[in-house]
């Protein structure tokens, strides 16, 4: 299958000799949501810009739906919707005019159904006579997908999308993002939210320092660099980790009442049977245990510090 977004070999460098992209090779497979992590500086917004025709690329080759956004850019920047971080609206114009107005940017004629469908996907059809100006800071970043959504692009940039945006109207957003992938959008979005990244992508790239560090499926990703956490809370303490324990991965809390032992996914199974058996071979009893997984954020943070 051709992805929606190839990237080979991609460089830029700002004329201060700045490189703000290191050959970048990235595949985005289409109907896919796929989440691009990193730290603030690492070249997120500078990789999105190039990709939808803001910012023009040092060397390598981008391809959006097929179109060369060098050679074929009218073609490709078609098939793109862009909803930038910055809330960049027309103040004094309506909700409906704007969304209309940023359809027909790109040559599409006027299609009085689809803007009424979107406005009502995003619960502005009730505003859609209000100047953008009266709208809340919510509102108006609902407004900004809604007019990235005009022209009906085949693949929707999201950065940073909903940056100020309270619980309700995020889980309104991230609702309509799962139905445009049933429709078969391919969704890119950046967040500083990771668990909206855990929750929604089907796909993690992390990017830091102008590199592409990591590509891999979600699942994946936190099977294998994901950690798993026994917590047990025994019925009398220990003063020290008995000698026949001590090769397991295995802590001490502070209060001799609780071992903690981490593993991942290989050793679950084994690593766990053996660490019960040889506890009640000790006649070490524990009262409760409670487990957990590494959370999305835990792995992404280790991998820009490692």
């Amino acid at each position: 299958m051709q992805p929606d977004i190839s990237v080979k070999h991609l460089s830029k460098v700002y004329d201060d000799g700045f490189e703000a992209l290191k050959d970048i090779n990235l595949d985005i497979i289409r109907g896919e949501i796929f989440a691009l992590l990193g730290p603030n500086g690492a070249g997120k917004t500078t990789l999105i810009s190039i990709i939808c025709g803001i910012v023009n690329l040092s060397s390598g080759e981008v391809k959006a739906a097929g179109y060369d956004i060098v050679k074929d850019y009218r073609k490709a920047r078609e098939t793109i919707g862009l909803v930038p971080q910055e809330l960049n609206t027309d103040s004094f114009e309506t909700v409906w005019n704007a969304v209309s107005f940023s359809r027909g940017l790109f040559g599409k004629p006027p299609k009085p159904a689809h803007i009424e469908k979107v406005l009502k996907d995003l619960s502005l059809w009730d505003k859609r006579n209000n100047r953008i100006m009266s709208l809340s800071g919510g509102m108006k970043r609902r407004v900004m997908i809604a007019k990235a959504l005009s022209h009906e692009p085949q693949i929707l940039f999201l950065d940073e999308p909903t940056a100020g945006v309270d619980v309700e109207l995020r889980r309104d957003m991230w609702e309509m993002v799962r139905k445009l992938r049933e429709n078969g959008v391919t969704i890119i979005l950046t967040t500083h939210y990771i668990e909206e990244a855990e929750e929604m992508a089907d796909r993690i790239g992390v990017i830091r320092n102008g590199e592409i560090i990591l590509v891999e499926d979600k699942a994946q990703l936190m099977t294998k660099l994901g950690k798993k956490e026994l917590r047990l809370q025994l019925q009398q303490k220990l003063e020290q980790i008995p000698g026949e324990l001590t090769l397991e991965p295995l802590e001490l809390s502070g209060d001799g009442y609780e071992l903690i032992y981490t593993f991942d996914s290989q050793q679950e199974q084994a690593g766990v049977a053996r660490l019960l058996r040889t506890l009640g071979d000790l006649g070490i009893e524990y009262r409760d245990l409670q487990t957990r997984e590494s959370s999305l954020e835990e792995i992404f943070v280790g991998l820009v510090h490692e």
